[in-house]
Parts: structure tokens; sequence; C-alpha cells
């Protein structure tokens, strides 16, 4: 499967990993199909540099807007303030939910922040192609 965002989204993204930097930012994107419509930005209750966890409660609000939306959770995202945008073992290890995308942004490279997606199947993280757009709605 290939996934879409717009430019906006991946912007949204993008300010939520640099206000978090030197930590983790984190957060779950949804949409329908393929198409990434919306992000949600929470917070790493760990404030860890190396690593994640989201508040229950906050999740649990952002699944209840996306189904009051009628979208799905299409995806789980984190950054990388000072590693490349790929799965290291703690994502594999923490890689729990099935048939979402894992976004992960890289922002080791200064003024190059990197993406990266993938999918996780019998313990196998592939890369999947996620494109960015320039027009909403697309």
């Amino acid at each position: 499967m290939t996934f879409t965002m717009a430019r906006s989204i991946f912007q949204e993204l993008l300010d939520a990993a640099w206000v978090a930097a030197p930590l983790e930012a984190c957060g779950l994107l949804a949409g329908i199909g393929g198409q990434i419509t919306r992000c949600y930005a929470l917070t790493n209750a760990d404030a860890s540099p190396d690593h994640y966890s989201m508040k229950p409660e906050e999740q649990f609000a952002a699944v209840k807007d996306m189904r009051a939306a009628g979208l799905n959770m299409l995806g789980i995202w984190h950054s990388h303030p000072a590693s490349p945008a790929r799965m290291s073992a703690e994502d594999m290890r923490l890689a729990y939910t099935p048939e979402v995308v894992y976004v992960i942004l890289s922002l080791a490279e200064a003024g190059m922040p990197r993406l990266g997606a993938f999918l996780v199947r019998d313990g196998v993280a592939r890369e999947t192609t996620l494109t960015i757009h320039d027009q909403e709605g697309i």
C-alpha cells in the first residue's frame, strides 16, 4: 500500500518535531484509504530523545475525534531528533499495531528533514511509499 499526505500535514509533523527537539515527538495519523488527512501531535510521556510512549488519554481522544470525523487511523508517527528515518530495534519491539504505517521523521541532518514510512508484518519492517503533495484533498 502507498500513502499520501498534503504538504500542510507534513508541516504539522515537522513543527511538532522541532518543538519537541531534542526529545522525540509522537502522534497518530488519520485519513481514508492511503490518504492521510489529519495529524495528531501527542505528548511523549517518556520525555526522551531515544524513545516515546503516548499518553493513553490523548490516544483515546484522538481516536474518538477520528471516528467522529469518519476517518480511520492510518499511521503512528514519531521523530528521530538525531538519527536516521529508519525503524530502530526499539521501534520494531514496540510495533504492536497491525495494518498501520509507521512514519519516522528524522531531524538528524540540519535543514534536511527526512521521512521514512514502514509497514511491519511478521516482525519485518518494509519501507513503503509516502508521497507529499502540494494540494489539499488529493
